[in-house]
């Protein structure tokens, strides 16, 4: 991998490229062609929900859309397609560093008291916003905010966000990146205009991993394996190819599947994930389970069973809740594996 400029987030893989830095967007060509065209004939919106599965790369589409709108400041001009990042030139440097005046990067902020991320984005974070947006391009430039994830924000928080969403001043485009976006304020997704992504391809998380210096294994069968428990998430990918997450994830799976589920096969992956060298095992069973139920929400606001929508979103933040308090307060993660297996095993059978 070449030298790294962008700062490390709470997410962070260690062999892949941050979003702010990676000149690579593979698949989602509709959604590109859609917004670039919309930018160039003057019908760009100011808020920009990005939703889809964890790891398709909806943080890359942002950021690759802050260059595009950057580099062609007068938007006649811009071409019908992204303009690709060159990560030698002062535009790219500037965004993957997070030192561009333009482009506003909200995430969970690093603590240094606990020398730990925090579990949420918080209001203090959101009032950054408009600060930043008090203040005008040199070249009447486009300002670019990038929350990410939004599901991450806290109720104050959100409703700071709300606040900039109602009455954005001109020249400013709000990114929101949510992988369950029902768990969003109502108030802040009917401002935003909505755009689902897709998961990859097999043949995108294919030349994602190869991208940076890995790949798919070369049996067609594993494969073709690995791509369907990674759900078309080249993050989940990568996880699934250097930490043993596949079988992670067909063993949590599988107990989800049951009718009746055996608390003994809960233990057992606990067990598994819970040691104390075990953090990036334990830390993608958990990003798994949190996928699964925002795939379970999304499937279920599409066939318009609202209620069970809400519900799994209510379960969304309940486990992400969970998850946060157990690493800030170093609870007993094999409790807290069974019980969240448990629950939503309940909610899916419900």
């Amino acid at each position: 991998m070449s030298e790294r400029l962008a700062p490390e987030q709470f997410d962070s893989l260690p062999d892949a490229p941050e979003p702010a830095e990676n000149p690579h967007l593979f698949g989602h060509a509709e959604a590109v062609e859609m917004i670039a065209s919309a930018y160039r004939s003057g019908k760009l919106h100011h808020a920009l929900l990005l939703t889809g599965p964890k790891g398709i790369g909806k943080a890359t589409f942002a950021f690759h859309l802050a260059h595009h709108l950057l580099r062609h400041a007068r938007a006649a001009d811009a071409p019908d397609r992204f303009a690709t990042p060159d990560p030698a030139s002062s535009l790219s440097r500037q965004i993957a560093s997070g030192a561009h005046p333009a482009v506003l990067h909200l995430t969970r902020p690093y603590d240094e008291k606990t020398k730990k991320f925090r579990g949420a984005i918080t209001v203090d974070e959101i009032r950054k916003v408009a600060r930043f947006l008090s203040m005008r391009s040199h070249d009447d430039s486009y300002r670019v905010v990038i929350v990410d994830p939004a599901d991450d924000m806290n109720r104050n928080a959100a409703n700071a966000l709300l606040k900039n969403l109602e009455e954005p001043p001109a020249r400013a485009i709000f990114l929101l990146i949510s992988h369950a976006p029902g768990g969003l304020l109502p108030t802040i997704r009917s401002r935003c205009q909505v755009l689902r992504m897709s998961p990859l391809s097999v043949e995108d998380v294919d030349q994602v991993l190869k991208s940076f210096g890995s790949g798919l294994p070369a049996d067609p069968d594993a494969r073709a394996a690995l791509a369907e428990r990674a759900g078309g998430s080249a993050r989940q990918a990568i996880l699934m190819t250097q930490h043993g997450g596949f079988e992670i994830t067909e063993a949590a799976d599988k107990f989800l599947a049951q009718k009746r589920r055996d608390p003994a096969e809960a233990y057992r992956l606990a067990d598994a994930v819970a040691g104390r060298e075990q953090a990036v095992p334990f830390d993608i069973l958990n990003e798994h389970l949190m996928d699964r139920i925002a795939s379970e929400a999304s499937l279920a606001a599409e066939h318009g069973d609202a209620r069970r929508a809400h519900r799994l979103a209510e379960l969304f933040r309940e486990a992400n809740t969970a998850i946060v308090e157990t690493e800030t307060y170093n609870l007993d993660k094999r409790q807290h594996v069974v019980g969240l297996l448990n629950r939503i095993g309940e909610a899916f059978a419900r």
